[in-house]
């Protein structure tokens, strides 16, 4: 379980904090609205009303207890920046900060973001989930409770057949294909084998889907 803290809660911001707690992780969300706070405080481990580049306020959160930080704030660029700066250098190990377009990403990597992310390019829940699941390269919602992911093959499934895998049976997930390389093998055969660096798609439950980033 990380220790997450998402700073600026709009619809983005707050897409990210409601999935990383349904994930199993701490998230504490800031933002200097109120009622943004009181009506995400049901739904994450904890909500705070403070200025986002108040580094007197930061310090009072605890930020050095946290592994990542996601500045999500909206048009506000000055605060986004000014909010990347404060939460590194107070030692924030990942900081992930929103950018309304390159010129502003480029501005956050300089400023010390490891990571900039696009609204237009990155669903929040995509983004949530790669935080919590460094091998899960994408994610599809099928429906409210269903998903297709992209996965990298975990070390245990190297050189194994889906048959002796049993992936169906340990997971609950439908491999739909295997991407080895350049070729794509699309609704492979229980015989078919996974190798390292496969990159492997599957469908299941979100429930299911969780117990791959819990195989370690």
């Amino acid at each position: 379980m990380k220790q997450i803290i998402v700073i600026g809660c709009g619809r983005f911001g707050t897409s990210v904090a409601k999935t990383l707690t349904r994930l199993g992780h701490d998230v504490m969300i800031v933002d200097n609205d109120p009622e943004t706070v009181r009506e995400l405080s049901e739904y994450v481990t904890s909500a705070v009303q403070m200025d986002a580049v108040d580094e007197a306020s930061y310090k009072t959160v605890g930020i050095k207890n946290f592994d990542v930080a996601v500045v999500t704030i909206g048009s506000n660029i000055q605060a986004s920046i000014m909010a990347t700066v404060i939460v590194k250098d107070m030692g924030v190990p990942i900081v992930i900060a929103k950018a309304q377009n390159e010129i502003h990403g480029k501005v956050l990597r300089r400023v010390g973001a490891d990571k900039v992310i696009y609204p237009e390019r990155d669903m929040g829940v995509r983004v949530a989930y790669n935080i919590a699941t460094p091998n899960i390269l994408d994610i599809i919602e099928f429906s409210p409770d269903y998903s297709i992911i992209e996965t990298v093959a975990l070390d245990d499934w190297d050189g194994k057949s889906l048959k002796e895998l049993k992936l169906s049976h340990t997971f609950g997930l439908t491999v739909i294909a295997i991407k080895t390389g350049e070729s794509i093998n699309i609704s492979p055969f229980a015989d078919d084998i996974i190798r390292k660096d496969d990159i492997v798609v599957v469908l299941g439950s979100n429930d299911d889907l969780r117990k791959i980033k819990e195989y370690k």
